[in-house]
């Protein structure tokens, strides 16, 4: 096992260890769900693995965790920035009871079961003389963060053993701390015996909703101190955290399917999730009796690759067989769920001074980095740009495309996934600055979404900034601030193009330039032929008959029949509608072309990031991508034809850096990012490959765009949002900001978006999708999954000088 020398190069040993709680939850709601969990977990230098984890919000009563009167008293007077912070009450609680047990007995053992205590919700301000602030916490939107709960915590007295054990089963959550005789029970019956498999002690893994896949162990209902599960249901404990969740078994699968649920992405970046997948695959390597060769490399991925590497390869060469639960049903489920870790690797030293809850999981390694990059910058004049202003490193890989300083390849990645994720009130999941954040300052301008971090404006801006930015009643945020220079955090005068430039260079691969047609002239221009996969409503035909092309031939994928019946209705039936692509066959593209325009957007589905339920680009809709390949590839001209051929590919920016660095590989160029919100009244950011002219100039409203939301309401009717968030085929992405108001105001009350309103925000004709007797829900669908018109247009006009127009 590498267990022992892994937590080695974790953290030193120290011979006085202190017991440390720490209040926490890591969720990883899909868009539009907002279930979390809270609890206590220990301090980040207990993780695994070295790394920044970013910060996530909680959420109460999960899975039957409720809060205590007290807490619903603080609520009242809780800060308006979101937070995540330990009462001081609860600190001397701890404090007092690690002395008391420092100097009892010289005795060395777990504390399973701690005297009733009252818990001090995570994110409530210990200020009860606060003005009111933003009330409700933002949820965490990414796949990226799971449910966390309850920690285990262990007071150590004394030397310390060899062997130190971290029991995974506390009965430590807020509903559930009682005393052992309510754990006893007569009853007998047998448990978990509706044929759905999943006995007690098997290795699963689990899914509730809202939250990612997450390795647990399935236990009796004693375990947990609740009812029975139940029928077809499982209570799991969950590894990493020690949480019980009641769990369908429908949302179950073996710990074999090790390669499927496995997410790179939540192990590079959360210190939780490294440490939940170390425990299950130690557990499961000691039921295996499977041993790893020494690692020479100090390095702890190196040393746990082996494991990696043994679970996506099927756990052989036992299997499934070799993990199986070698105690009975009735056994006592606390004496199977011990793991052997080493303890400075869940512990820090005595020494090791305690970091406050509303640092950064990375606190001690990064903010003291980061403290060392501003005094560098501040007293020896070095440049900011050579460091990364999310971590402090030195040799930044490139530049912040927001703030004058670099980002290291690491956060970079980081920066390039979660900068524009945005949560069920419409403001940014994650920090402006490093794209992290446990506790967050929303800006208080009404036309923003950007919230930034408590570790950024006390490190970056000056000591003790976010105490001030607290009390002010709008705390402008600095990007609506004037451009002057906040500490060493200063804003890019070019920001917006620099943004630009990010993202269109953002991995590092090296593309030929696409062929650079010459213009046509005029007098031998002739009608465009379009091919259009996943067409949608028609999104393409409408821009390019709005530009004044001739179009010679559309032809349309498209699968869904509303959009099918839009397309018919508006256009008359001058698109020839054909099927499946995965039915179209190389004879059909010579039936029908030659083409001089190949479009489509495949389902975003399972490449979005906020879905944590997604496959990836190789499986479920996502393998679509590859359709519009093929057919690409078919469509491209032949050797020895000289015409122009221009193509376009979109989808969605919150997908996996992998997945978008796979795209740009079989595409061979990379992709461009424009944001709707330049051109309409709502954000929507999109990344675009294809050849067309032009794709990268600035994106410039015209005078037929509705910039604002009031330019695009029906009479009567006011706005009380200057923009709208991201408009999808979900119901309350129409709400708007954390307490969630509708966005109109009509005769004093507030109202919806009426389609008509959403039609023209889209930049479509008003009742383009008013056909069929369609409900609003399902009009609200297409446009959701629809392509705004004015970024179209501005992608499609330069093609103007190819093709005849009217």
């Amino acid at each position: 096992m590498p267990s022992n020398k892994y937590s080695a190069v974790i953290m030193e040993e120290s011979n006085n260890m202190t017991a440390t709680a720490a209040v926490n939850g890591d969720t990883s709601p899909a868009e539009g769900l907002s279930e979390n969990d809270s609890g206590v977990e220990l301090t980040n230098e207990n993780s695994p693995l070295t790394a920044a984890e970013p910060p996530s919000p909680f959420s109460p009563k999960q899975n039957g965790d409720a809060a205590s009167p007290q807490d619903d008293n603080q609520c009242s007077s809780e800060s308006r920035k979101r937070s995540r912070k330990r009462s001081e009450e609860e600190e001397s609680t701890w404090d007092s009871y690690s002395e008391e047990k420092a100097s009892g007995p010289s005795e060395l053992g777990l504390r399973q079961r701690p005297r009733p205590r009252t818990i001090f919700q995570a994110g409530l301000s210990p200020h009860t003389n606060t003005k009111p602030r933003r009330q409700n916490r933002k949820q965490e939107h990414s796949m990226l963060l799971c449910a966390s709960g309850p920690r285990t915590v262990v007071v150590v007295s004394g030397e310390v053993p060899e062997a130190p054990r971290l029991e995974l089963m506390e009965q430590d959550s807020k509903d559930s701390a009682q005393s052992s005789s309510t754990l006893s029970s007569t009853e007998t019956q047998p448990e978990y015996n509706d044929n759905k498999g999943f006995g007690i002690g098997e290795l699963v893994w689990g899914k509730i909703k809202g939250f990612s896949w997450w390795p647990g162990i399935v236990v009796t209902w004693r375990a947990t101190g609740k009812r029975q599960a139940s029928h077809g249901m499982r209570w799991l404990q969950w590894f990493g955290d020690g949480k019980f969740s009641e769990v369908s078994a429908d949302k179950l699968d073996s710990i074999t399917a090790f390669p499927k649920f496995f997410s790179q992405a939540s192990y590079t970046k959360l210190a939780s999730y490294r440490r939940a997948i170390f425990q299950a695959l130690e557990m499961a390597s000691i039921r295996a009796e499977k041993t790893f060769p020494p690692c020479e490399s100090d390095n702890p991925e190196d040393q746990v690759k082996p494991m990696l590497d043994w679970a996506n390869g099927g756990f052989q060469p036992k299997g499934e067989e070799g993990l199986k639960p070698t105690h009975s049903a009735n056994s006592n489920p606390l004496d199977h769920q011990v793991l052997d870790v080493s303890l400075p690797e869940y512990f820090p030293s005595a020494k090791r001074p305690r970091v406050g809850l509303c640092k950064n999981k990375a606190a001690p390694e990064e903010s003291y980095c980061r403290e060392q990059m501003v005094n560098e910058v501040r007293m020896n004049k070095c440049s900011i740009e050579e460091f990364c202003l999310s971590c402090g490193k030195m040799r930044a890989a490139t530049f912040h495309p927001l703030f004058e300083g670099g980002l290291c390849q690491t956060c970079k990645d980081v920066y390039l996934e979660m900068s524009y994720m945005y949560d069920d009130d419409g403001y940014q999941s994650y920090c402006t600055v490093c794209c992290g954040g446990r506790e967050v300052l929303l800006c208080g301008n009404a036309n923003c979404c950007r919230c930034f971090c408590v570790d950024c404006l006390d490190i970056l801006v000056d000591p003790g900034a976010s105490n001030n930015a607290r009390y002010l009643d709008p705390w402008r945020c600095y990007m609506c601030q004037p451009l002057l220079q906040y500490g060493v955090l200063k804003r890019r005068h070019d920001w917006s193009l620099k943004l630009q430039e990010f993202f269109a260079n953002d991995n590092g691969q090296e593309f030929e330039k696409p062929k650079i047609y010459p213009a046509v002239p005029a007098e031998q221009r002739r009608p465009i032929r379009v091919l259009s996969l996943f067409d949608g409503i028609a999104t393409g035909y409408l821009v390019l008959r709005d530009l004044g092309f001739k179009v010679d031939q559309y032809v349309a994928s498209e699968v869904c029949e509303d959009s099918i019946s839009v397309g018919v209705v508006r256009h008359e039936g001058r698109i020839q509608y054909v099927h499946d692509v995965r039915d179209i066959t190389k004879k059909n593209i010579l039936e029908w072309g030659p083409f001089d325009l190949v479009i489509g957007g495949s389902p975003c589905n399972d490449l979005s990031i906020v879905n944590p339920a997604r496959k990836g680009l190789y499986e479920g809709t996502g393998r679509l991508f590859f359709e519009f390949y093929r057919l690409l590839s078919e469509a491209k001209p032949k050797e020895g034809e000289n015409r122009p051929f221009f193509w376009m590919f979109e989808n969605v920016v919150a997908m996996g850096v992998n997945d978008k660095r796979d795209i740009s590989r079989f595409l061979e160029c990379n992709p461009v990012m424009i944001d709707a919100i330049e051109v309409s009244a709502a954000h929507r950011a999109r990344y675009f490959w294809g050849n067309l002219p032009g794709m990268n100039r600035p994106l410039c409203a015209s005078g037929m765009d509705k910039l604002e939301l009031q330019d695009c309401l029906e009479h009567g009717r006011v706005a009380k949002f200057g923009k709208v968030r991201t408009i999808t085929t979900r119901s309350n992405s129409i709400k708007q900001g954390k307490d969630q108001h509708f966005p109109v105001l009509m005769n004093g009350k507030e109202d919806i978006l009426w389609c008509t309103e959403l039609e023209r925000i889209f930049g479509f004709p008003v009742h383009y999708t008013d056909v069929s007797n369609m409900g609003r829900g399902a009009r609200q669908k297409l446009l959701g999954r629809s392509w705004s018109v004015p970024v179209i247009r501005h992608l499609f006009a330069p093609l103007k000088d190819y093709f005849a127009c009217e």
